[in-house]
C-alpha cells in the first residue's frame, strides 16, 4: 500500500513527536546491532521512547533488536541511541529499513555511529576482533535511494567516494589505541540474508574485497551519506564466515559474541563520542 505522505513529511512527524519529549537532540547517535543494545542500559539521565509509539517506525522482529530509542548521557556525552534496527530479511523495504536515520537527519544528528555483528572474512580478523569500515560493498541487489528523489533530503546522484570520512575514522583509532586495541579497516560486504553465506559465496566476496560480511549497515550509511551525515561504523566480528572454520553458525553465537566484545566496543564508543561534542 502506498504511504499518503512523502518520505520527508514522514521523518518531519515523528522527529516532531520525538522532540516533545526530548527537546535537546543529541547531534551523535548509535544504531546498535545484534547483542549490542546494552549500551543504552548505561546511558545517565536516559529517557526511553519504544519505537512502537514514534510514528511510522517499523517494529524490530530479530531477537537481540530492542526496539527503543533511547537518550542519555555517556561518560563522552550525550548520544541518542537506536536499540536495535530493521532488516531488508525481515520483510521491510529499505524505506522502512532506513527510516530512523531520515528521522535522525529531521533531528539535527551531524555524526552517525553504526554497529554491526558480522562474519568474518579477512585471514586476519578472528571472533571477538572489532574493524572500522573503510568502504562497502552492496550485495542486496537494490538501492535505499532508489525512485523519486526529494531535494530536500539530498542531491539526486550522491558521491560515494568516502562513505565514512577518514577523520572519524582516524579518531576511532587513536581512541582505540588508548583503551590497547589495535582497530583494522574492513571492507564490508552487505548480503540480503536471513541465511548465512555458503562457502562459494563467501570465496565470491572475499575475491570482491570483502573483509567481513553481514545483512544490514550499508543501506542506512548510503541513505546517512545522502543525508550530509558523517559515518562510522564498527564491524564486530562474531564469527568466521563459512567456509573459513568448522561448525554450524547460529545466531546464539552471534548474540555470544556480541555481549563478550561489547564492554570494549562500548568503551570505543564512549570515547569516540567525547572526542565529537
Amino acid at each position: 500500500m502506498k504511504l499518503s505522505t512523502s518520505l520527508h513529511e514522514r521523518a518531519a512527524t515523528a522527529a516532531a513527536a520525538i522532540r516533545e519529549v526530548v527537546p535537546d537532540f543529541p547531534t551523535v547517535a548509535v544504531v546498535l546491532g545484534s547483542g549490542l543494545g546494552g549500551f543504552a542500559d548505561a546511558l545517565s539521565d536516559a529517557t526511553s521512547i519504544p519505537y512502537a509509539t514514534i510514528p511510522h517506525f517499523p517494529t524490530p522482529t530479530v531477537a537481540g533488536h530492542a526496539g527503543n530509542l533511547v537518550v542519555g548521557r555517556s561518560p563522552g556525552g550525550p548520544v541518542a541511541v537506536l536499540q536495535g534496527r530493521f532488516h531488508h530479511y525481515e520483510g521491510h523495504d529499505l524505506d522502512a529499513v532506513t527510516f530512523p536515520v531520515r528521522v535522525l537527519q529531521a533531528l539535527g544528528v551531524r555524526t552517525l555511529i553504526l554497529t554491526a555483528a558480522t562474519g568474518g572474512i579477512a585471514a586476519s580478523l578472528r571472533p571477538g576482533d572489532i574493524a572500522c569500515l573503510c568502504d562497502h560493498i552492496n550485495m542486496l541487489g537494490a538501492s535505499p535511494l532508489r525512485g523519486p528523489n526529494d531535494d530536500r533530503l539530498g542531491t539526486r546522484f550522491p558521491d560515494m567516494g568516502e562513505v565514512y570520512p577518514r577523520h572519524l575514522a582516524v579518531v576511532a583509532k587513536q581512541e582505540a589505541a588508548k583503551l590497547g586495541f589495535d582497530l583494522p579497516d574492513a571492507v564490508y560486504a552487505c548480503m540480503p540474508g536471513p541465511c548465512y553465506e555458503t562457502p562459494a559465496e563467501v570465496r565470491m566476496l572475499r575475491t570482491l574485497g570483502a573483509d567481513v560480511v553481514g545483512m544490514s549497515t550499508v543501506p542506512e550509511a548510503i541513505v546517512a551519506r545522502h543525508a550530509g551525515i558523517g559515518v562510522l561504523a564498527f564491524a564486530v566480528v562474531s564469527n568466521c564466515a563459512a567456509g573459513i572454520a568448522d561448525g554450524a553458525i547460529t545466531h546464539e553465537e552471534v548474540l555470544e559474541a556480541g555481549r563478550v566484545v561489547a564492554p570494549r566496543l562500548f568503551a570505543l564508543i564512549e570515547a569516540v563520542v567525547g572526542r565529537l561534542e
